[in-house]
């Protein structure tokens, strides 16, 4: 049987994807950076190795045809020499990509190039907001009011574990090769009603409180450190006041069911905002 090997594996995604291929008794090995810390399903092969050390690579990619691919920086440096390893070994390659504007060019748009011009099948997974994200709230949260700027924008949340589910889909059956699936969650809400519903969902009653962008430029930066990130960060979010996160289908037509909202996500989460 042939193996699918999964990237990223013990984070928010890719956990999923290991645990879901796995249940499904599929051949699955994980690449970790330390497998004594993976705690990954009992019968997933896990395998040390690092993206960003190309030379570890090897052992990981014997035998595999499919490769579940999560970047782990937010660089494309190293890039082109894993994926030239990857089509050494694989046939297909599915990549989690990401939502974002084509100008200016990211690290996203670039490993996008280098995987189409590999001589891999490929399938890219286009996500907008992840839900995990508002677990920065969390301590927030527990005290009643989130306190963040940009209260109206817009976004249509998804689920990590629906992004997992079409991963999975879309690694074991056939008619995705060249496809690339835009995915979100089922509903749009302002970032105010996301932490109004994360509070219901846990049994807490949450308000927010506007954070001028100033300020909250101020503190990201003692919390993140780049100038350059905190500043889009602000402007991706501003402009989400105007521009709402558009819904999908996607997630409903390829599974066959509607994607998880919002509220389904803070209840799996609960303990996470105890």
């Amino acid at each position: 049987m042939s193996t699918i090997l999964v990237t990223g594996a013990t984070g928010n995604v890719g956990r999923h994807v290991t645990s879901q291929l796995a249940e499904a008794g599929l051949e699955v090995r994980a690449l970790v950076r330390d497998p004594e810390r993976a705690r990954l399903p009992e019968r997933v092969e896990v395998v040390r190795g690092d993206l960003t050390d190309p030379g570890t690579l090897e052992p990981a990619l014997k035998d595999v045809e499919s490769m579940f691919l999560l970047w782990p920086a937010f660089t494309a440096d190293h890039a082109a020499q894993v994926v030239t390893a990857v089509a050494e070994h694989a046939r297909r390659v599915v990549y989690l990509s990401a939502n974002v504007p084509d100008e200016p060019p990211t690290h996203y748009h670039e490993i996008e190039r280098l995987i189409r011009h590999s001589g891999l099948g490929w399938t890219f997974l286009r996500p907008g907001g992840f839900a995990a994200n508002t677990l920065g709230w969390a301590d927030q949260v527990r005290q009643g009011v989130v306190r963040w700027p940009y209260g109206q924008a817009v976004r249509a949340l998804i689920h990590e574990r629906d992004i997992a589910a079409v991963a999975v889909h879309v690694l074991t059956s056939a008619g995705h090769n060249g496809a690339t699936y835009v995915l979100s969650g089922p509903e749009q809400l302002t970032q105010a009603e996301q932490a109004r519903v994360i509070g219901e969902a846990v049994g807490r009653e949450v308000r927010w409180e506007e954070l001028p962008a100033d300020v909250a430029r101020e503190q990201l930066m003692a919390a993140w450190g780049d100038p350059g990130f905190v500043d889009g960060a602000l402007k991706a979010w501003a402009s989400l006041v105007t521009a709402p996160e558009p819904v999908t289908d996607t997630v409903e037509r390829l599974l066959g069911r509607p994607a998880l909202t919002l509220g389904e996500w803070a209840r799996d989460h609960a303990s996470d905002f105890s």
